[in-house]
């Protein structure tokens, strides 16, 4: 199982606009991901409620986990987006 974990970059954490570039990039790398507050449970990266429900704040530490194939650089690519508070998903880390 591939994992990263990483900061909160948006200062508005995982809500509203940055919740919606997240769930687009996590469904755009066609990697099934992932994402926890670090003490929580998993739940579905492309699942923009799901991620909404996480709640996480600007700062507060996630982690991004897959076990597909080709996840390194998928979770790469999320995790320097989160880490950035990015408006788009990076096409090279």
């Amino acid at each position: 199982m591939a994992e990263r974990r990483v900061n909160v970059g948006w200062a508005e954490g995982l809500h509203a606009r940055p919740a919606s570039i997240f769930v687009r990039a996590a469904t755009a790398t066609g990697v099934p991901v992932t994402i926890a507050k670090a003490d929580g449970n998993p739940v579905n990266a492309a699942s923009m409620l799901a991620v909404l429900g996480l709640g996480a704040q600007g700062g507060e530490e996630i982690v991004l986990a897959s076990d597909a194939e080709g996840a390194d650089a998928a979770l790469d690519r999320l995790a320097k987006l989160v880490a950035e508070g990015l408006d788009e998903l990076p096409e090279t880390v």
